[in-house]
């Protein structure tokens, strides 16, 4: 299976899907629960948007790695996790509204966050003011397309058909867990071939890579903790600030249309390797200590 038929074709599919099972588990009032108290939304948002970025910049500048891999872990952190931050909510019992919509808007901010964090890290570590551009245009009509749409026509059918819709949802989240996980080996297999990750390159990014990764959970569960969030949205800050969009961060660090440059793409496709797991892990945990809040 080629690359560019998969990235095309299949992945938006696979995620359309997940987001129309989630929009089955959902009703209108849990977002209007979201948006008229929106503490924990905007909570979240900073946290994805300014602190993990933050945490990103201090591991690179305390680490002794080489300035494209430096700028390679910021660019992790400016990449939110999107529908697979959505499920992991989602199998857990977070909360799902709360995971789609931080999805939604940052999913917007990016198109400013994302150059600007870049531009930042390149002028910290490499003395280069490069400026990326995300097509505004594109971008919006994927958000509308592969998580606004589907979501809004699971919701649909759990207001129609509310019988039909928890009989779909009991397969659906087996069969979307199941496709997530083919999608996200085949991704990483194939960006791990491409980009040449030796095992002494691996063993070298790893440690901070997965400090990342911990820090921004450990995080997310200390924010939630003192904000008196219940466990749901404790769970929820947990898994949004501790998945990344890891092929996001590849592309914009490898693609020629961006940065062009796979030395900056090697935390990423490392990243990828284990968050998906450590993430749903930490999650899992966090969910069996909490006592009910």
């Amino acid at each position: 299976m080629s690359s560019t038929l998969f990235s095309q074709y299949i992945l938006p599919a696979v995620i359309a899907l997940i987001m129309y099972n989630l929009g089955l588990s959902l009703t209108f009032k849990n977002f209007k629960t979201i948006f008229s108290n929106p503490k924990a939304l905007i909570i979240g948002l900073c946290c994805q948007m300014i602190l993990l970025p933050v945490i990103a910049f201090i591991i690179a500048y305390l680490s002794t790695l080489p300035p494209e891999i430096k700028v390679g872990i910021v660019i992790i952190a400016a990449c939110p996790g999107g529908a697979t931050s959505n499920l992991i909510t989602y199998l857990l019992k977070g909360d799902v509204a709360l995971s789609i919509s931080l999805t939604s808007i940052n999913s917007i901010l990016i198109l400013f966050s994302i150059p600007g964090i870049t531009f930042l890290a390149l002028t910290a570590f490499l003395d280069q003011q490069t400026l990326v551009t995300l097509p505004f245009f594109k971008t919006v009509l994927k958000i509308l397309l592969m998580i606004l749409l589907p979501t809004f026509l699971g919701l649909a059918t759990r207001m129609k058909a509310p019988s039909t819709a928890q009989k779909v949802e009991k397969y659906m989240k087996y069969i979307t867990t199941i496709l997530l996980a083919v999608v996200f080996t085949f991704t990483f297999i194939t960006n791990k071939s491409q980009h040449n990750v030796s095992f002494d390159t691996y063993l070298h990014v790893a440690p901070f890579a997965l400090a990342l990764n911990l820090v921004g959970m450990f995080s997310g569960f200390i924010i939630g903790y003192l904000a008196k969030f219940p466990k749901k949205r404790i769970i929820t800050l947990v898994i949004e600030i501790g998945i990344q969009n890891s092929a996001l961060a590849i592309t914009i660090a490898s693609s020629q249309v961006f940065l062009g440059n796979s030395k900056m793409a090697i935390p990423a496709v490392i990243y990828g390797l284990f968050t998906f797991f450590n993430a749903a892990l930490f999650g899992f945990i966090i969910k069996k200590r909490l006592t009910a809040r």
